[in-house]
């Protein structure tokens, strides 16, 4: 191992004796900075140093192909004095090369959880698949930035996405750098889409059924050519529960003596509980039951569990000219007819079994009628202090004007 103060000229010129596979020349005038030559003629820089707990390392510094000496003793000296300040270069490279790929990330880890977690992992693997791995799939974790987000986000609305579209896609980057967060994944710090804010949303539809459109639809059910389907819908509308909830709901879930309807699995992949009225109970005492089936709405034809109930529905609605109302407003509708009905959010949260207040607001508009009541409980308390004496001619224009 000799020791001498290298120069340019030494470095260009050492070799490897030939009896030996490497050797190593420490220059005397930078603290720990070694020359490697090869007998392959190939040389490197290393810097040797021992850490905070005295065991000697070597860190790779560059090629002499790549660098000067100088720039090499630079390169020492600037990591001489991250080690002097607590830090160990190697574990950062170390853990440098422990930092998975965004691709890695979601085939060893995100994948296995969200397939035991949630219910909808499948629309997660489409947003995977046609939009978050082309983009990202060879980035290292810790090398996607909130720029990179931004970007996404709007490259997918100037593709002609409509902004709920674009959303989801930064809804799901940031479960994902959530998970990695939450999971110590190494490299990851911080969440890159915190801050990104969601676009404004103008194209949710809004659907909620009169008390007049419930009773039209009702009556087009009970002539359907499916016999289930007069079942299904009312208690849809009655129990604002998801379509597939219900079709796929037993008769041991139904808990009649405490008036509690459990859910086994629902779209957050938890059970919940819903609460059964008088009317619930009445009708589900109308409902046929067939021997040896566990179902409660099954096809008769079959005694299982539909598949789809679109094609009757649809005769249905079209029947009544109610073709805009989708079978997933009769739950916005349930979520309506409670607020109209003077129940509040947290009720209306807990019925309908949402985690965030936030998700419940969007059913929670107050209909015109509910509305003008309120603002006459004003008007019959103080209303009649502030009426003038209306002359015969006055009133005839108001009648006019009316």
């Amino acid at each position: 191992m000799p020791k001498l103060s290298l120069t340019p000229s030494l470095v260009s010129n050492a070799i490897c004796p030939a009896e030996a596979k490497r050797v190593d020349f420490f220059d005397t005038s930078t603290k720990g900075l070694v020359l490697e030559v090869r007998k392959s003629g190939g040389k490197t820089y290393y810097l040797r140093y021992q850490n905070q707990r005295g065991k000697t390392r070597q860190l790779r510094l560059a090629d002499a192909k790549d660098v000067t000496l100088s720039q090499a003793r630079t390169l020492a000296d600037k990591a001489r004095n991250k080690i002097a300040m607590g830090e160990d270069p190697c574990d950062d490279k170390t853990l440098l090369r422990q930092v998975p790929t965004f691709g890695q990330f979601i085939e060893d880890q995100y994948l296995p959880f969200v397939k035991n977690y949630k219910r909808s992992w499948d629309t997660d693997v489409s947003l995977l698949k046609n939009h978050l791995l082309p983009r990202f799939a060879n980035r290292h974790l810790d090398t996607i930035t909130r720029q990179d987000i931004v970007k996404m986000h709007h490259d997918r609305l100037a593709a002609g996405a409509a902004p709920g579209s674009a959303n989801r896609l930064l809804i799901a980057m940031r479960y994902i750098f959530n998970l990695a967060l939450r999971w110590e994944v190494p490299g990851v710090k911080v969440n890159p889409t915190k801050g990104v804010p969601l676009m404004e949303e103008n194209n949710k539809k809004e659907r909620y059924l009169s008390v007049d459109e419930a009773h039209r639809l009702y009556e087009a059910v009970c002539t359907s050519e499916n016999t289930m389907l007069k079942y299904i819908v009312p208690m849809l509308i009655l129990t604002g529960a998801r379509k597939r909830e219900l079709l796929d709901a037993k008769w041991q879930d139904f808990d009649l003596a405490r008036r509690l309807w459990r859910i086994p699995m629902t779209k957050s992949g938890k059970a919940r509980h819903v609460p059964m009225s008088d009317g619930v109970l009445n009708l589900l005492s109308t409902v046929p039951r067939y021997e040896g089936c566990e179902w409660a709405f099954p096809n008769p034809d079959t005694k299982k569990p539909y598949v789809g109930i679109h094609y009757a529905w649809n005769t249905a609605r079209n029947k009544v000219g109610l073709s805009d109302v989708r079978i997933h407003d009769l739950r916005h509708s349930h979520a309506s007819f409670l607020v109209n009905a003077g129940r509040t959010l947290y009720e209306v949260q807990q019925i309908l079994g949402h985690t965030q207040v936030k998700t419940t607001q969007r059913y929670a508009h107050l209909s015109h009628d509910t509305l003008v009541d309120a603002a006459n409980a004003a008007n019959k308390a103080v209303g009649h202090l502030f009426m003038p004496m209306v002359s015969a001619r006055s009133a005839t224009q108001m009648q006019l004007i009316q």
